[in-house]
């Protein structure tokens, strides 16, 4: 009779194979005392239980972040809402200043019309009328309009608008004679060109003329 050892691995494999063998029989095997179809489904329960807790977890997490966008899009709404309402009431009174400061010139107008007809002087009414107009130049100069000097200037397209030409030998290009109709700048923009009368030249006919003359 001879007695075969067998090694602490040997021993562990005829171990796995015996609980394998014996699960294929539909026996109850298992290193712990338990069955290990038991395990496995204890331990899928386990498993379940944790993903419908992180589900769940997300599903709070989706909706705190749902309910802050909410809140997000209503302020903005409202910040819209106030905004468009203080540019219309900027734009309805946006010249609300200018037009007190023209009504003082018009009360000046109205009183300087009175006091001449009550003294019955031109004198009078000239002096009021250049006092207003004194105030209402002060007024447009608040509000950064400038009138362009243009007599004696070179005529300049963006600034001046030429209704009438004067051939003048005696001055080189095109000059500003006479301002018809005075123009204002805003700043840095023409916003009323200068109509004025311009020098030119003398053509060749008009030289003709003025010698057949001579």
């Amino acid at each position: 009779m001879y007695i075969i050892e067998f090694s602490y691995f040997e021993k562990k494999r005829f171990s796995k194979r015996k609980i394998i063998s014996s699960v294929i029989e539909g026996k109850n095997v298992s290193t712990n005392g338990e069955s290990p179809v038991k395990e496995a489904s204890e331990k899928e329960e386990q498993f379940k239980k944790s993903i419908e807790e992180q589900l769940e977890a997300e599903k709070k997490r989706s909706e705190e972040y749902l309910t802050r966008l909410k809140y997000v899009q209503a302020d903005l709404e409202n910040l819209r809402k106030r905004c468009d309402r203080e540019i219309q009431q900027a734009r309805q009174y946006s010249n609300e200043r200018l037009i007190i400061q023209l009504l003082d010139v018009v009360d000046e107008l109205e009183l300087a019309i009175k006091s001449a007809q009550t003294t019955k002087s031109t004198e009078a009414l000239i002096e009021g009328v250049q006092m207003t107009l004194k105030r209402l130049r002060k007024v447009l100069e608040q509000e950064g309009v400038s009138p362009i000097e243009s007599e004696g200037k070179p005529f300049d397209p963006s600034k001046h608008n030429a209704v009438a030409t004067v051939e003048r030998e005696d001055i080189d290009g095109c000059v500003v004679l006479e301002e018809v109709r005075k123009g204002y700048i805003l700043k840095d923009k023409v916003i009323r060109p200068c109509i004025a009368k311009v020098s030119v030249k003398p053509s060749l006919n008009s030289q003709a003329k003025e010698e057949n003359k001579e």
